[in-house]
């Protein structure tokens, strides 16, 4: 799955994606649910976008938490960012990360957004549209 926009009644779009590689200049602004590992790799799409939010897997964490280091990358380039347990979605699926993922990890951008470890991804998304668009 390349692009496939889920919500776009309002200024910010929600997009799913098996793979953050996918994410184009038309992402500006949008809320970007991946497939991919939230390494720093990844993390500079959403930065090259200037997305305004994205998900990754933590794929396990890794060596030296490599498998989330992106979030702290994104958090100096004011992105919210967050990753969802392994085990609760497949990777490189973004519609299992929307569908059943479920947040392990958040950087200070998210948490001030009201995301939190253990909250749904679907429940996010409905929090980041509002707060996305001045709503909250």
């Amino acid at each position: 799955m390349q692009q496939h926009i889920i919500f776009s009644d309002g200024p910010v779009r929600t997009v799913v994606m098996d793979s953050v590689s996918y994410v184009t200049g038309d992402n500006h602004g949008d809320i970007i649910i991946s497939g991919s590992h939230g390494g720093t790799s990844s993390a500079g799409y959403a930065i090259d976008a200037a997305a305004g939010a994205v998900f990754f897997n933590d794929a396990g964490c890794g060596k030296n938490s490599a498998g989330i280091r992106g979030l702290d990358l994104l958090q100096q380039h004011s992105i919210i960012a967050a990753a969802v347990d392994h085990r609760t979605a497949e990777i490189a699926s973004g519609a299992d990360t929307y569908e059943n993922g479920i947040i392990s990890h958040v950087n200070s951008c998210a948490a001030q957004a009201g995301l939190r470890r253990g909250m749904r991804v679907r429940d996010a998304v409905e929090l980041l549209r509002a707060y996305l668009t001045g709503a909250h």
